[in-house]
C-alpha cells in the first residue's frame, strides 16, 4: 500500500462503517424502502450513462429477443437496481440475522439431498454461481452447515475494505483465495478434496471457449472444465434467488437456495469433454437467470468478446 494513499483509504474505510452501523441497525421494511430510494435515485435521476442503461437493456434485449417489450425491460433495469441494493444491506445485516437455528424459515432448500450426496462424496466439490441472486447469502449457508469453501473473489484495492470482507467470509468458515494469483491454492483445494466456491459467468476474453448463453457465443473459462476432469471435481451449479418478501409469517428476508445442475466429469460422453461441461453449465446458470431476470447483473458485459472469424485461406 502506497503511503500517500493510506488516508485516502482510512478515510474510505471509516466512512463504510459508519454507512455499516447505520444499516445493520434498520428494521427490514425501512431497509427495503431505503433499497428502492436508491434504485430510484440511480436509475431514474442518474445520467443513463453513468448507469450503463444502455449496456444492460442490450444485454436484456440479446438474452430474451422479443419476448419483452420496451416498458418491461425498464422494469427488469429499475429491479436490478433495488436487487442490487438490498443486497448490499442484507450482507450487512446477515451477521445478525441468519443463523442455523431460523435457516429453515428464511431459506427453502431446492435440490437438498443431491447436493450433500455430492458434497460427502468424499471428491473435491466446485460450486459454480453467477452474478445472480444472493451469492453471499449462499456460501455463509453452506459454512454454518459445516461445508466450508474455498471462496475465490478479487482482492478490493482497499487493503481495510478487503479485511472486512475477509473476516466476514471467515466467520462461517470460509477461506478467500486471490482471484490474482490463486491458482497454486486452488489446486491445494482440488487435491486435497476441499470445495471451491467461485462465480463462473464472466467474460473470458478473445482466447476463452464460446459456448451459447441465452442462445448467443459468450467467452467462457476452459479452466473450470480442465481443472474438473483432471481432479475429478464434481460441479454443483448454485444459486441464492430471493423469493417474493412474506412479513405475515417471516421477519426477514425468503430465499431458494438449490443446486439447478450436479455435473460429473467422469460421466461425460462426448469426444471434446471441455466444451461439454462447459456448456452444461453456462446452460445451468441461464436456467436459473430466467426464473428471476431482475435478480441478474445485466450491465455486467457478458458479451463484450466475439468469436474470431478465420479468413478463409486462398487456394494456392
Amino acid at each position: 500500500m502506497k503511503t500517500k494513499s493510506k488516508p485516502r483509504y482510512l478515510a474510505e474505510y471509516f466512512a463504510f462503517r459508519a454507512v455499516v452501523g447505520l444499516i445493520d441497525v434498520l428494521p427490514t421494511r425501512a431497509s427495503i424502502r431505503l433499497a428502492k430510494t436508491l434504485a430510484f435515485v440511480v436509475h431514474r435521476l442518474l445520467p443513463r450513462k453513468l448507469t450503463r442503461y444502455r449496456v444492460a437493456r442490450e444485454n436484456i434485449r440479446s438474452a430474451f429477443g422479443d419476448r419483452y417489450d420496451e416498458q418491461r425491460i425498464d422494469e427488469i433495469i429499475y429491479g436490478m437496481w433495488t436487487h442490487l441494493f438490498r443486497v448490499v444491506i442484507e450482507v450487512v445485516q446477515l451477521p445478525r440475522k441468519l443463523r442455523l437455528y431460523n435457516c429453515a424459515d428464511i431459506i427453502d432448500f431446492r435440490n437438498r439431498d443431491a447436493t450433500v450426496r455430492a458434497m460427502c462424496t468424499g471428491r473435491p466439490v466446485m460450486v459454480l454461481s453467477g452474478h445472480y441472486g444472493n451469492w453471499e447469502m449462499a456460501i455463509s449457508t453452506f459454512g454454518m452447515f459445516g461445508f466450508p469453501m474455498g471462496v475465490v473473489a478479487r482482492d478490493l484495492d482497499n487493503p481495510y475494505l478487503h479485511d472486512w470482507f475477509l473476516r466476514f467470509r471467515q466467520g462461517t468458515g470460509h477461506r478467500l483465495i486471490s482471484k490474482k494469483g490463486g491458482g497454486g491454492e486452488m489446486v491445494d483445494f482440488l487435491e486435497h478434496r476441499g470445495c471451491l466456491g467461485l462465480l463462473a459467468d464472466q467474460d473470458a476474453g478473445s482466447k476463452g471457449m464460446f459456448v451459447p448463453f441465452f442462445g448467443k457465443p459468450a467467452s467462457t473459462f476452459k479452466s473450470i472444465a480442465l481443472l474438473a476432469l483432471q481432479y475429478r471435481a464434481i460441479i454443483c451449479v448454485g444459486y441464492a434467488r430471493r423469493l417474493e418478501d412474506d412479513f405475515v409469517n417471516n421477519r426477514w428476508v425468503r430465499y431458494e437456495l438449490g443446486s439447478e445442475e450436479i455435473i460429473d466429469p467422469l460421466e461425460a460422453t462426448s469426444d471434446d469433454p471441455i466444451r461439454e461441461i462447459t456448456e452444461q453449465y453456462t446452460a445451468a446458470l441461464e436456467r436459473a437467470v430466467r426464473r428471476s431476470p431482475e435478480q441478474y447483473f445485466w450491465v455486467h458485459r457478458r458479451w463484450k468478446s466475439e468469436p474470431r472469424v478465420r479468413a478463409r485461406r486462398k487456394a494456392a
